[in-house]
């Protein structure tokens, strides 16, 4: 049985096939130029960054073509220029959310962005669409919170804003042990959540728009945006 080592070579890290048991004998420097510590390796103490901080954005772009479509709606939204990752719905303890001005200041172009992002499209004259992504964020900033995903066909921003944020705050209850009715209507649930110590905040971002006339692809996005602040911000 075998596993991924790093090795290095004159200060450059790579990848060998080696026994799982195998301890490198490498100097300290050596060890430190390759990012590791000087310290022995461990597969088991790596893990994927946790966002700080996240930040809320949309847009809506028209083209014949519906790839470019969809990169016009992101250039509105404003973050065509990163390579975007989509990630499952989970908002981390400790993240805060901050403005898209904020937020941009701390990217860079070309730079890996994870984002829970949803889009939709159609060509279909005058067919109103949208995409939303909800957010609930628990009192207790020590727990995870929700993001949700959503997109429909016929509803108006307000409707598919509440829902994508009924979605969120729902999976949020639900860990946390808040008492609902999950059959009456998002408002009553609403009020739940506003009377409940464990929920502090839900909200959501929305793009609607209606299909072009002339049978051109239209598609909305809406995304929230990890972003690893400085520290200290």
């Amino acid at each position: 049985m075998s596993g991924k080592r790093p090795a290095l070579r004159r200060g450059v890290c790579f990848w060998m096939e080696l026994p799982v048991d195998w301890t490198p004998i490498i100097p300290p420097a050596s060890i430190e130029d390759c990012g590791l510590g000087a310290r022995e390796v461990n597969l088991g103490d790596t893990m994927g960054p946790i966002g700080k901080a996240i930040f809320l954005t949309k847009g809506v772009g028209k083209h014949r073509e519906k790839l470019t479509s969809f990169e016009l709606a992101l250039r509105d939204a404003r973050i065509a220029e990163f390579n975007l990752v989509r990630v499952s719905s989970i908002f981390p303890p400790g993240c805060k959310v901050i403005s898209i001005q904020e937020g941009l200041t701390n990217l860079r172009p070309g730079q890996v962005v994870y984002a829970v992002m949803y889009d939709n499209a159609t060509n279909e004259p005058h067919r109103l669409l949208a995409t939303s992504v909800g957010l609930a964020i628990p009192a207790d900033r020590n727990q995870y919170g929700y993001l949700s995903e959503h997109k429909s066909f016929g509803q108006t921003d307000e409707k598919a804003g509440d829902y994508a944020e009924d979605l969120a705050a729902t999976m949020l209850a639900t860990i946390l042990g808040v008492e609902f009715d999950p059959n009456v209507s998002y408002d009553e649930r609403k009020d739940v959540w506003r009377m409940s110590d464990k929920i502090v905040t839900t909200r959501n971002v929305t793009q609607s728009a209606i299909g072009d006339r002339d049978g051109l692809w239209t598609t909305v996005v809406a995304a929230a945006v990890f972003v690893d602040l400085p520290a200290g911000a």
